[in-house]
């Protein structure tokens, strides 16, 4: 049945993995936001290490699927991968750099002995839940806004601008989606935090967390509605019939009112984020990070949709327009879309594995008595 689909399905199949897999990202960044909450909302050494090691549980799958996602990338969309990682290599080392220190801060924070100390290793850890959360968000408004690069005819990338990628985080837009995501992975790291810790005698530090999921969902907000009102007024970057890239007035806003599933999506998602944080902050609930999680995968979702379907370029240039990538000008080739689909069958069984481990994982709140008899981090 694989090996009757379309080039255009496939390629539009694959679009939407990828898209599945940044989403979940989004999603699990959660942990970057925790770690930033660490010196806000631990206030002794036991308080800090039930946060450290609540997150230590499940940074390995955040940087798994940051690794995921760059790898189906580079396998289904080359030119994309090879053009981004070539030209704007800059952000994308900075992110990574953040990724790693944050696992080397994990693994030596109380190592007997180490040279820095545990608050060096902290302020790593804070790096990578700000600055590494937000290039991560103005490389995905690159997606809207586009790139400094151009295309020649045998595919030579040329970035025009000398920041190589930096330059993507001062953009208004790019800023703002950036920021927006910093303070949505705190507020989803406090209401992760609020699920599991057993907060036994620690009635203040249960406080402290429902208090900066509120707060850092405030601070959200402004930048949300600027992100959301930004892309519905501004100009886009269309396909037509002949292949011929050019600007369009209103072009995100005609994607989604063309794509209602799409608008669907970033509807339901922003109202589940809102009713988690209200049953957060103001219900006692500890299970807000389902609802919270599943509305930033939806957004997510929306946003990869909405830049890369509908004759819309996912990677525009604005050095030169016709250099633009789409998702069919980018992708690998049948042969190998055809083959990585039948390797793709085999993803619901490890989602269904990953559930599996989680839910083992979890199965017990952490408890103080646990962390500091033996504490892994």
């Amino acid at each position: 049945m694989i090996a009757n689909l379309e080039y255009a399905t496939l390629q539009q199949i694959w679009w939407i993995l990828c898209s599945v897999v940044g989403s979940l990202f989004l999603f699990l960044i959660f942990v970057q936001g925790g770690n930033t909450l660490l010196w806000q909302v631990a206030k002794n050494d036991t308080e800090s290490a039930l946060v450290m090691n609540s997150l230590g549980r499940k940074w390995e799958i955040t940087f798994t699927t940051l690794v995921l996602f760059g790898g189906a990338l580079f396998a289904a969309f080359p030119k994309f991968y090879a053009t981004s990682f070539g030209g704007a290599y800059w952000v994308w080392m900075l992110i990574l750099f953040t990724f790693i220190v944050q696992a080397v801060s994990f693994e030596y924070r109380k190592k007997p002995g180490n040279l820095l100390g545990a608050k060096v290793y902290e302020l790593f850890l804070l790096i990578n839940g700000t600055v590494g959360v937000l290039l991560i968000g103005a490389a995905v408004g690159t997606f809207f806004t586009g790139s400094n690069f151009t295309l020649s005819a045998y595919n030579q990338v040329t970035w025009t601008h000398p920041l190589r990628g930096l330059e993507a985080a001062f953009s208004l837009f790019n800023l703002s989606l950036g920021l927006f995501l910093v303070f949505n992975a705190r507020m989803l790291g406090a209401m992760y935090l609020l699920n599991n810790i057993n907060f036994s005698a620690l009635d203040v530090l249960k406080a402290r967390l429902r208090k900066a999921a509120w707060l850092n969902f405030l601070c959200a907000l402004p930048f949300l509605l600027y992100v959301l009102v930004s892309l519905l007024l501004m100009q886009g970057f269309g396909v037509d019939e002949a292949g011929v890239v050019s600007m369009v007035d209103n072009k995100y806003l005609l994607n989604l009112l063309a794509m209602p599933l799409v608008l669907g999506l970033l509807l339901v998602g922003l109202v589940l984020v809102i009713l988690a944080v209200l049953a957060t902050a103001f219900k006692e609930s500890s299970k807000g990070i389902w609802l919270a999680g599943l509305g930033t995968v939806l957004v997510g979702l929306a946003l990869f949709f909405t830049a890369g379907f509908n004759q819309t370029p996912f990677y525009p240039s604005k050095a030169d327009l016709q250099s633009s990538l789409t998702i069919y000008n980018a992708s690998s080739s049948l042969y190998t879309l055809t083959a990585m689909t039948y390797v793709a069958l085999g993803i619901p069984f490890v989602l269904a594995y990953i559930a599996y481990v989680w839910r083992q994982m979890d199965s017990q709140k952490l408890a103080a008595h646990e962390v500091m008899n033996d504490e892994a981090y």
